[in-house]
């Protein structure tokens, strides 16, 4: 490894580093501000009422889903969408820890939400303007730039 390829490398850690952690406080804030839409199905029936309220979508697997034919289907038809929109779109391993940041309680009987598709909107009233979701605007962009048309981080668990 050449000293440009480790630093290069370092550098791109720092800021998925930086990236994951603007998503998780984008998603805090936007669920305290009930701007939150979660599942494949709730996501869908939002992007083909109101798609110009959508700020961000995010698509989250774990390893298990990869092989879930069904579910691949839906995400490619929901990044298309998110194309034609410019909406950003961000790939995210770690379910687990979605639901964790989420406080996905299932405590009280109910089936676990569906975290695998998680739109965050806009609120008409107070329009989110935080710096995480700028950030996180930024690093779609850049990615674009690569030819990397929906980027992917990694999660972990805490």
């Amino acid at each position: 490894m050449t000293l440009e390829e480790f630093i290069g490398s370092n550098s791109t850690e720092k800021r998925m580093e930086t990236v994951t952690q603007a998503l998780e406080e984008l998603l805090v804030a936007a669920q305290k501000q009930d701007s939150l839409t979660v599942g494949v199905y709730e996501s869908a029936k939002l992007m083909n009422v109101d798609p110009d309220s959508v700020v961000l979508c995010v698509l989250a697997t774990d390893e298990e889903d990869e092989d879930d034919i069904a579910l691949q289907i839906h995400f490619t038809l929901l990044q298309a969408f998110c194309c034609d929109n410019d909406i950003n779109i961000l790939r995210v391993s770690g379910v687990r820890r979605l639901s964790a940041l989420l406080e996905d309680d299932t405590g009280d009987g109910n089936e676990p939400r569906d975290l695998h598709c998680i739109l965050v909107t806009n609120p008409p009233v107070q329009p989110l303007q935080s710096a995480a979701l700028q950030n996180i605007s930024s690093f779609c962009e850049e990615s674009r730039c690569r030819n990397q048309w929906v980027p992917c981080l990694q999660m972990q668990d805490r």
